[in-house]
């Protein structure tokens, strides 16, 4: 069978906004084929299937949710995080 998946990710080092990176990743097989990251602020595509999808959602509505998503669920967490990570190590 064929597997794809979608895995969103928050890394910090601090509860600073601007020490937050969202990230999205697509994964079909095992294989990233597509991203986007907040640092970078777009989608990036990694292979041809990724590339083309990501200069479609670059120019559409898609890439502007994404570039909100660091504030709505990343930074709204990070103390979640923060104090889950504290309190098991």
């Amino acid at each position: 069978g064929f597997r794809h998946y979608v895995v969103n990710s928050c890394e910090f080092n601090s509860s600073k906004l601007n020490d937050i990176e969202y990230t999205e990743s697509y994964y079909y097989n095992k294989l990233e084929y597509i991203r986007f990251s907040s640092s970078v602020g777009k989608y990036v595509g990694y292979t041809e299937h990724g590339i083309k999808n990501a200069e479609r959602w670059n120019n559409g509505p898609e890439v502007i949710s994404r570039r909100a998503e660091k504030e709505r669920y990343c930074f709204r967490n990070v103390g979640v995080f923060t104090e889950s990570a504290l309190t098991k190590s």
